[in-house]
């Protein structure tokens, strides 16, 4: 089930064969561009992104292994010679929108997340 950190109005989905791979978070019309917004994955809280310059949601986990806190959906988002990033608030570290990948620190990258949208909803796969 999933738990945005602000009550969102949810659609049901209808007619997917692979649902139960895919959890329903929010509308893409209650996403702002440019700002992150932190759900819940099961037991993971996961931000999700949609970038201006871009046509799709970017989805990582929102925990920022240099604060130790769950903070990034909070993050500045931007780009680094193309490459969508979004910058902790608390340290300024980059990670790519993308790959989850850390500029500053080529040791640490961030889970991603499959992200979908069917029928105006925002999905993102458990797998």
């Amino acid at each position: 089930m999933a738990v945005l950190s602000k009550k969102l109005d949810m659609k049901v989905v209808k007619n997917c064969k692979e649902q139960s791979d895919w959890t329903s978070v929010c509308q893409l019309d209650q996403l702002m561009e440019n700002y992150g917004q932190c759900v819940q994955l099961n037991q993971e809280q996961v931000a999700i992104f949609r970038v201006s310059g871009i046509e799709k949601i970017c989805a990582i986990d929102n925990f920022d292994p240099f604060s130790g806190a769950n903070v990034l959906s909070r993050g500045i988002v931007g780009d680094i010679k193309g490459v969508p990033v979004v910058a902790s608030p608390v340290y300024k570290q980059h990670f790519d929108l993308l790959t989850g990948q850390c500029l500053e620190d080529e040791t640490v990258k961030l889970a991603t997340y499959p992200v979908r949208v069917l029928d105006g909803v925002v999905q993102l796969s458990t797998k």
